[in-house]
């Protein structure tokens, strides 16, 4: 049975920010939940910590361990743990401790618009201030935008790279990420990339992580397993350093590695270490959704600019042929399905709406539907 296969019935009887967040007759395709259940082997273990009551606290480089043996694995990545490898909380609060350890209020931190919504907030709601190096007009890496932003008067400290990423579905190539790191290393500015979608890459695709490149050894990168494994409420993530940025492991702030929680580390783990199947499964069901949505779209919506790309379960729509004032709300308030707004990735990107296709073909066909009916 294919994994994204879970009954909408079922789906709606759950209580998570997703399916409560909107009426019950608007289908939610938004928020970068999955639409699964959980995996056995995830299962098992948790089921067996609560029946033996053990709800205390993480203990161990497990985790680590087992996201090591992974990147060995799939990206040919050999990790020192613990020497390079920290648990911490969920991917933002380990970005916000990485920024806490490399810059200083006031600093200036470069971000790619339109970015993943909480990217601007960490910066800005951390007495950081953003400095813009957008994206080309395809959705890429703009490297000239990027060094003209790295040797701008802001002078900035760092720069968070989302890798592959979030929304476009970007998947950076080694020479796109070593000229990153070269550009970097010019200019001193320290490279924090998150990478918690590199599981999510289409079949055929390569994902490389940012610390094997080039210069990659002086960036941090941050992960977990909890978007790949639907994992969002067992909140556990880790910093990874690069081999010459081990001393911002040491900057961390006193917290940050106490943020997780013992079922959560359990649960991440056990994903790494006995779930790798489901990858491989479910990355093939996703791309087999984007290129049902451009089906569907092209068939009722031509109209409708939509390229599948390579990576994450999410895609990145241009309604701006449609000439509504406002699409996600329009396609919310009308057509009774919800997508996440493009404004909040970046202010130029009103008319574009981010769509989450980790879910069933079903809904994919029955979210387009909603759409052309409320054009």
């Amino acid at each position: 049975m294919p994994i994204l296969s879970v009954p909408e019935a079922e789906l709606r009887s759950r209580t998570s920010l997703k399916w409560h967040t909107y009426d019950p007759d608007v289908l939610p395709m938004w928020v970068a939940e999955m639409d699964t259940e959980l995996h056995p082997a995830v299962r098992e273990v948790l089921l067996g910590a609560i029946e033996r009551s053990d709800t205390g606290y993480p203990y161990g480089t497990a985790y680590a361990e087992a996201f090591a043996a992974m990147a060995g694995a799939r990206w040919n990545w050999d990790l020192d743990v613990p020497g390079q490898v920290r648990r911490a909380g969920d991917v933002m609060n380990s970005v916000l401790a990485a920024l806490d350890a490399t810059t200083s209020p006031g600093d200036a931190i470069v971000i790619n618009p339109p970015v993943y919504p909480p990217f601007q907030q960490v910066v800005s709601g951390y007495r950081r201030h953003i400095c813009e190096a957008p994206l080309t007009a395809a959705g890429r890496l703009d490297l000239g935008a990027l060094e003209a932003a790295f040797a701008g008067p802001d002078h900035p400290r760092a720069y968070l790279l989302c890798s592959p990423h979030n929304p476009t579905g970007a998947v950076h190539t080694a020479d796109e990420l070593a000229a990153v790191m070269a550009l970097a290393a010019q200019h001193g500015v320290q490279v924090i990339t998150d990478e918690i979608h590199a599981c999510l890459v289409d079949p055929g695709t390569p994902f490389v992580p940012l610390l094997t490149v080039p210069g990659g050894e002086a960036a941090i990168s941050v992960t977990s397993a909890g978007k790949a494994w639907n994992l969002a409420g067992f909140k556990a993530g880790l910093i990874v350093a690069g081999a010459a940025a081990t001393k911002v492991l040491a900057a961390l702030p006193p917290l940050a590695q106490q943020s997780t929680g013992h079922l959560a580390n359990l649960a991440h783990t056990a994903a790494l270490t006995r779930a790798q199947g489901w990858i491989d499964e479910i990355v093939v069901e996703i791309a087999a959704n984007k290129q049902l949505l451009a089906s569907e779209l092209s068939a009722r919506l031509p109209e409708v600019a939509y390229t599948p790309s390579a990576g994450t379960y999410l895609a990145w729509v241009d309604c701006s042929a449609l000439g509504l004032p406002d699409p996600s709300r329009h396609f919310a308030t009308v057509g009774r399905v919800a997508f996440s707004p493009g404004v909040n990735f970046a202010r130029s990107h009103k008319q574009w709406v981010r769509v989450n296709l980790a879910c069933s073909p079903e809904l994919v066909v029955e979210g387009v539907r909603r759409m052309a009916a409320s054009a």
